[in-house]
């Protein structure tokens, strides 16, 4: 008689898929009382690394990768948002954030990517954090293509925060608890009502980014007004002190005059410029998001360099002293918006 080998274990191999929305607004309902993304920062990466850990732990399996589920106007992503698209496993999906600020697209977004996963079978297994009843339709389809959905919910203060239906045609369920989430989430300060806003530059809704000129021109005035600019120091085009030449050389020495570094008024005018620039372009909050510094994400500091060489029009690269000017002019206008003190690049 033939005997058979007995059939090896299939490998779980699983795809987390995070409703952002939902787990935010529930996550600040039961730490802040509050669902508004106003009150509260979330450092999104540890969290994102936290949830996978836990998935590893009950599942025990390969992951395919994390969906990341969230919305910004027009689809633009945040400073967040950039960050978190540069992590490895990551897919960020972004759906539309209305006037209202009420996100448009993420439920079908989620619906899509589990439907042709399962019918793909790319994965065998899905962990669902949502609580919305449209989620429902794609964990049928998912199991009808031999998928098991997982749903994950956040402790709820009172009552239930998902729908009732969506946890019965789920597989397994489970919570997260305030224990669990809270070393990621952070509330915000109350802002000082009393401060001046005398000094603020024009609304975000303001169709046009000045100009580096227009922006510091008082500023120059300002600081010149009460000061006498010794002779011996020529003036360079912007109005500012000309770099001078490195230390050690004079014009009696031989060999050719080592290369000047950038003024240090056009890199701060620079830094000053982009933060503006960003404040309009990006809106206050997502620039809140860089608060208190003075340490910026790698990918942002990164696209703050460049934004600045090209207000410049040179780079900054050999010159780490610039690349400090410009982070501390960056910070000091940042600062000046929200009204705090301020900070410097170096520690």
């Amino acid at each position: 008689m033939t005997e058979f080998a007995a059939p090896l274990p299939i490998l779980a191999r699983y795809a987390v898929m995070v409703d952002v929305g939902y787990i935010y607004a529930a996550a600040g309902e039961l730490l802040f009382a509050s669902s508004s993304r106003r009150d509260f920062r979330v450092d999104a990466v540890p969290l994102i690394q936290v949830v996978t850990k836990h998935a590893d732990e009950i599942i025990r399996g390969e992951l395919l990768r994390v969906y990341w589920y969230d919305a910004a106007r027009d689809r633009v992503p945040t400073i967040d948002q950039r960050v978190i698209a540069q992590m490895p496993w990551v897919k960020l999906r972004l759906g539309n954030l209305n006037a209202r600020g009420q996100q448009k697209g993420v439920d079908a977004q989620i619906r899509a990517d589990m439907e042709a996963l399962a019918r793909h079978r790319a994965i065998t297994d899905a962990v669902l954090i949502a609580g919305d009843e449209d989620m429902v339709p794609a964990v049928e389809a998912a199991q009808a293509f031999g998928v098991r959905v997982h749903l994950w919910g956040i402790e709820p203060p009172y009552g239930t925060n998902q729908a009732e239906r969506l946890v019965w045609e789920s597989d397994t369920v489970d919570v997260l608890d305030a224990s669990f989430l809270r070393p990621y989430f952070t509330k915000n300060p109350v802002p000082d009502q009393s401060r001046s806003d005398t000094g603020s530059f024009p609304a975000i809704g303001s169709p046009t980014v000045p100009s580096p000129s227009q922006l510091f021109g008082e500023r120059h005035s300002r600081s010149q007004g009460g000061q006498g600019i010794p002779p011996t120091q020529p003036m360079s085009r912007t109005g500012a002190h000309a770099a001078m030449p490195p230390g050690g050389w004079s014009p009696s020495t031989t060999g050719p005059m080592p290369r000047l570094g950038p003024d240090r008024t056009r890199v701060e005018e620079a830094g000053e410029h982009v933060a503006q620039k960003w404040i309009l372009t990006r809106g206050r909050d997502n620039i809140r998001d860089l608060l208190p510094g003075p340490i910026l994400p790698p990918v942002i500091d990164k696209e703050l360099l460049v934004d600045a060489e090209k207000e410049l029009g040179l780079s900054l690269r050999p010159y780490q002293e610039a690349r400090e000017w410009l982070r501390d002019a960056f910070w000091e206008r940042v600062h000046r918006e929200f009204g705090i003190g301020t900070g410097k690049s170096r520690g």
